[in-house]
């Protein structure tokens, strides 16, 4: 059987009091690998207050187009505009499928500002990735890499969402590019089961049974409770997961099936 790594992944800090403490609790249990901040989110100075004092965190930038929530909302760094980025109220659109439909251009200088932003203030950025995926349709794709590039930094892309998607062949040249950059590729992508009111260890442990040998990552959901629960409809789900994190329940697993977690500092 050949080696399995699995990066441990927590997303959307900065989008939710809640979610920035789950992470701070849990990097110091080595419980995650590793994060990435939204940077147009009311929460994201209290991430970089973190940072200020703990020099080791390995923290992207969770590169943002939607506000998908309806009583949380957030908006373009660049402005309220009519180039797609933002709906009636001036906030990003809540849907992918909406927000593929604004000016590339537009899309561009907003995850710049993003990026910029974060690194401004301060941030060591080791990594982007994108909020629900957004980056990965054919609309943002060219842009996605080329933000990479330029700011030298990994871009999390996985071959099995690439081919769920039907875009193995087209995205081939993109994954040869990548790999002669050095950047890494990533196998598989798994998500926190979100659909599920409280998860549990059999959900988890399913989770890494399906890993293939490579290198994947894991978009993980955690939260204390707190403010997610006055927002989020899935909040139960995000406080149960933090739980089962926090009680060492997923490293574990891991270690139980000889599976390796890295983080995304080292990759880079």
């Amino acid at each position: 059987m050949g080696r399995k790594r699995l990066v441990v992944h927590h997303d959307d800090l900065g989008a939710s009091h809640a979610a920035n403490m789950a992470f701070a609790d849990l990097w110091q249990s080595q419980a995650v690998s590793a994060g990435s901040v939204m940077v147009p989110c009311v929460h994201f100075p209290e991430i970089l207050l973190m940072t200020r004092t703990r020099f080791d965190d390995d923290i992207g930038v969770h590169l943002t187009l939607n506000s998908e929530f309806d009583t949380a909302r957030w908006a373009p760094l660049t402005g309220r505009s009519d180039n797609g980025l933002t709906d009636e109220a001036g906030y990003f659109p809540k849907t992918v499928a909406e927000v593929l439909k604004a000016d590339p251009a537009a899309v561009e200088a907003e995850l710049r500002t993003q990026i910029e932003s974060a690194m401004g203030a301060g941030l060591y950025v080791t990594h982007l990735d994108t909020h629900m995926a957004t980056l990965y349709h054919p609309e943002f794709i060219d842009i996605y890499e080329r933000l990479g590039a330029d700011y030298d930094l990994p871009i999390v892309i996985a071959r099995d969402v690439v081919g769920k998607m039907g875009l193995t062949e087209a995205y081939g040249p993109l994954f040869e590019r990548l790999e002669k950059r050095g950047t890494p590729v990533f196998d598989a992508l798994v998500v926190s089961p979100l659909n599920l009111a409280d998860p549990g260890p059999e959900d988890y442990a399913a989770l890494l049974d399906s890993l293939p040998d490579g290198l994947s990552y894991g978009a993980f959901h955690c939260t204390t409770r707190g403010d997610i629960e006055t927002f989020a409809p899935d909040a139960g789900n995000r406080i149960a997961e933090y739980r089962f994190f926090g009680a060492g329940g997923l490293k574990r697993m891991m270690a139980e099936r000889g599976i390796e977690m890295v983080g995304m500092r080292g990759l880079r």
